[in-house]
């Protein structure tokens, strides 16, 4: 399997987008003709020419463009003048509010190329994932700042707090860092709270305004939980994640069973009697894969890369299927994970532990003497597995002759190799960033914070988990030529060529430059400030600003190709327990092995974008819960110096990042003994005499001045010498 030149990425634009990127082409170039075809091409998207022509009717009728020979058109330039004033008028748009650490917020429109900023004042009583309608202003040369015009929709439908009693009503302030809630609780709803109780309270109405009046009802009493669980409680909350499970949920969970019957074993190929084992962390408990390992008697290497049957137990609009589907995602916080489905499925029946038999779904891979994949079959299965390793055990027993498993692993571990180098040499993208993990005492208090390393064991499982998810996409995308069947594929567009223009001018200054010509060449530079990340923590936090300009991966029924792994076609298919995406799957792979299958598209990808916001919402409360344990830890260590990395800007002052403990914290300007402002761009202050400045990335001595943990902020001033 040589090497293959890669393909141009194309996509498909929504009408309003649609609409916006032909507009914007036709004042770029205001002399040229061009047809639906010309602009497709231009635009590299895979609109049909219907839609384009639609879209150009539009700016017809608005006079923005106007028709000339050959069904070309041309800006008009009476409607240049008015668009270019208008790029300082304000704009109606709608789209849902992600709220920022200054307390800021940006909304993100669907069909502008640019989240909106708002500042805290203008957010008009919005909260963190309301959708909102939005007034707009665009001025040349700066990035859109609007203001939010009314709340269309809540995001936040529980709250967690102390109840206040007073009087005949009763009162509960939100514990959310995020979102300052008060909730006034009539007397028929206090479901037996008394003054003092920690409580769980479900918001049944909203009032109007900046400072609406919130209406709600007392749903869980917390009667002894200490302040630990209490905020992994409430982040879960705050987030809109549940730590319960409804009561059908777990009554249809009751008469599920691992007794296989033969008739549930008929068909599946059987794995059984083949050296199997899984390699997951120390403290997992759902083991969604598992590798299995054997040599054919041609010389050539099978590996197996087996993953839970979670479709055998989870039924299409059941309960069990249901909640699935709201949640989408299983929550890892710091000290323990929320699962997508209940325990007895999680960690038990779908969970492939040693020495019981285990149904599983599964893509198996043939490789050649020079480890080259030569063949791949797709099927249900059973499988035994024979071992679990944690990685560390893995780890070591590929490092040690004579080891568990040492001579198999060995070898998986050089296939692994040839496809990891085989990725990056067709241009994937080395995103690396550290994983922070604590050291917990027995009342759950941080007493140490470290980095987590990434080895051999780690990564020949994900480039295995990789070529699954890689090869499966490939199968379904070339089963039905002419008439693509509808499937969740795992999609990253091209990065935001503003956003990177403005990093590369900064970069320039520290000396690394970007080559921003073609999508490859910024992959390359993306390497290049990857690898020397590696060494220096400043190109680090540089790395971390790049990988913001990257477009966010999302699950979509529109197959863009995956631009960071720079796979033509990319799905989720390897943690069914732990994601929906990959429970959708696995149905439709499965009906497709024995037939051609389609199902509606519109509905599917509803679902696609449905788990795509809960998977940020999941990765928040991750976010959250470190961010906690972090300012924690950091409490016990006020008054002390640290070194640190200035890690992002805004108008007050600078963040820092200890170089420890990762945590970040703000230094304001007044900490400081000279006067700075912020330069354009947010990537460097300057004192007003021009002498000094401080640049995103310099290395900085701080002391810590406070840690506050429920606002989950660090103090920081600067220690200058």
């Amino acid at each position: 399997m040589g090497r293959k030149r890669r393909k141009v990425k194309t996509k498909k634009l929504s009408p309003a987008k649609l609409k916006s990127q032909i507009t914007k082409h036709f004042i770029k170039n205001p002399k040229k003709r061009l047809n639906s075809g010309q602009l497709a091409k231009r635009l590299k998207i895979t609109n049909n020419t219907v839609a384009i022509d639609h879209a150009l009717e539009g700016l017809l009728k608005e006079d923005i463009i106007r028709s000339v020979s050959d069904s070309k058109y041309v800006l008009n330039k009476k409607a240049a003048h008015s668009l270019n004033m208008a790029s300082a008028a304000k704009s109606t748009y709608t789209g849902s509010v992600e709220k920022i650490r200054s307390g800021a917020a940006y909304i993100i429109v669907e069909s502008l190329d640019r989240d909106v900023y708002v500042p805290f004042r203008h957010l008009n009583g919005a909260f963190n994932g309301d959708l909102v309608e939005i007034t707009v202003s665009f001025i040349r040369g700066r990035n859109p700042e609007g203001q939010v015009k009314k709340v269309l929709k809540r995001n936040t439908t529980q709250i967690m707090g102390r109840f206040q009693q007073r009087n005949k009503m009763g009162v509960v302030q939100s514990s959310s860092s995020k979102n300052s809630i008060t909730v006034h609780i009539k007397k028929d709803a206090f479901n037996s709270a008394n003054d003092g109780d920690r409580v769980l309270v479900e918001i049944e109405e909203w009032g109007n305004g900046p400072n609406p009046i919130v209406w709600g009802r007392v749903k869980k009493i917390f009667e002894s939980i200490d302040d630990h669980n209490w905020t992994m409680e409430t982040i879960l909350v705050e987030n809109g994640f549940s730590s319960d499970y409804p009561d059908e949920v777990l009554k249809e969970c009751e008469p599920l069973s691992a007794d296989y019957s033969e008739e549930e074993l008929e068909g599946r190929r059987d794995f059984r009697e083949i050296l199997t084992f899984t390699i997951d962390p120390d403290t997992a408990q759902d083991f969604d894969d598992a590798i299995s390992y054997q040599v054919l008697e041609n010389g050539n290497t099978e590996v197996g890369v087996h993953i839970a049957d979670v479709t055998h137990y989870v039924k299409p609009n059941t309960a069990l299927d249901k909640e699935a589907y709201a949640r989408s995602t299983s929550v890892y916080l710091v000290d323990r994970c929320i699962a997508m489905l209940p325990e007895k499925l999680s960690n038990e029946l779908c969970s492939l532990k040693p020495n019981v038999d285990r149904l599983a779904f599964s893509a198996v891979f043939t490789f050649n003497k020079k480890n080259k994949l030569t063949g791949e079959w797709f099927g249900k299965s059973v499988i035994h597995s024979d071992h679990r390793f944690t990685y560390e055990e893995a780890q070591e027993s590929i490092d040690t002759t004579g080891a568990l498993f040492h001579s198999e692993l060995e070898k998986i571990n050089k296939i692994a190799h040839v496809l990891r180098e085989e990725k990056f040499e067709n241009g994937a993208i080395a995103f690396e960033s550290d994983e922070v993990k604590f050291v917990l005492g027995e009342d759950n208090q941080p007493t140490g914070v470290f980095v987590k390393s990434r080895k051999d064991a780690h990564m020949l499982i994900e480039d295995f988990m990789l070529l699954a998810n890689k090869r499966v996409a490939h199968y379904i995308s070339k089963k039905k030529a002419g008439k693509p069947i509808p499937f969740v594929y795992r999609i990253h567009d091209l990065p935001d060529m503003d956003r990177l223009a403005d990093l590369t001018l900064f970069m320039r200054e520290m000396g690394i430059e970007m080559n921003l010509s073609t999508p490859d060449k910024i992959a390359e530079s993306f390497n290049l400030l990857s690898a020397k990340a590696k060494e220096d923590d400043a190109a680090k936090i540089l790395m971390q600003f790049a990988i913001r300009t990257m477009s966010k991966a999302v699950y979509s029924t529109d197959n863009i190709g995956h631009y960071g792994l720079h796979f033509e076609e990319y799905t989720h298919f390897t943690s069914p327990i732990r994601r929906y995406s990959d429970v959708l799957v696995h149905r439709i792979l499965e009906k497709n092995l024995k037939a051609d299958f389609s199902t509606d598209k519109a509905q599917l990808e509803a679902k696609c974008i449905h788990i795509s916001k809960q998977e940020r919402k999941a990765m928040e409360a991750e976010r959250d819960s470190i961010k906690f344990k972090q300012v924690e830890y950091i409490q016990n260590h006020v008054g002390e110096i640290f070194n640190g990395v200035v890690s992002g800007m805004f108008e007050r002052g600078i963040f820092v990042e200890l170089s420890e403990t990762k945590a970040e914290g703000l230094v304001p300007f007044n900490r400081f003994y000279d006067n700075y402002t912020l330069a354009p761009g947010r990537f460097k202050a300057t004192t007003s005499n021009g002498k000094k400045s401080i640049k995103m990335g310099d290395k900085l001595m701080v002391r810590v001045i406070s840690a506050d943990v429920l606002t989950r902020q660090i103090e920081l001033e600067p220690v200058e010498l």
